[in-house]
């Protein structure tokens, strides 16, 4: 009798991640078919669908007609995805203010230069 080891479950979101990152890594758009053989065959070519879909309809994806099937692309790279994903989680808080008080307090002095930085570039547009 011949064992078969499944692969350990994956993290919540893990997938979505993989998927996201094949796609930035090929630089142009794809099937799910091609996004299953960059991320694992063995991935149901269903749940390849399914987690295009999904990411389609949280606005991380654009997709076009592509023969009978579609070709998604990344709406943003993985830095404005990430800054897009911080602005909705703080967009669902009522103190704001707090948030990023708290935010600010627990960068790193390296982290905390950046933003200044940062925050001093844009003040002067």
């Amino acid at each position: 009798m011949t064992r078969r080891f499944r692969r350990p479950r994956r993290q919540p979101g893990e997938l979505e991640t993989e998927v996201l990152a094949a796609l930035w890594g090929e630089g142009r758009p794809m099937t799910a078919t091609e996004v299953q053989e960059s991320v694992d065959t063995e991935l149901a070519y269903t749940t390849v669908v399914t987690i295009l879909t999904r990411l389609h309809d949280k606005g991380s994806l654009t997709r076009a007609k592509q023969g009978r099937s579609f070709a998604y692309a990344p709406v943003e790279d993985e830095a404005g995805l990430a800054a897009r994903r911080m602005r909705t989680l703080l967009d669902t808080q009522p103190n704001r203010a707090q948030v990023l008080a708290r935010f600010v307090s627990n960068l790193s002095a390296t982290d905390e230069r950046t933003l200044k930085s940062l925050l001093r570039d844009a003040g002067q547009e």
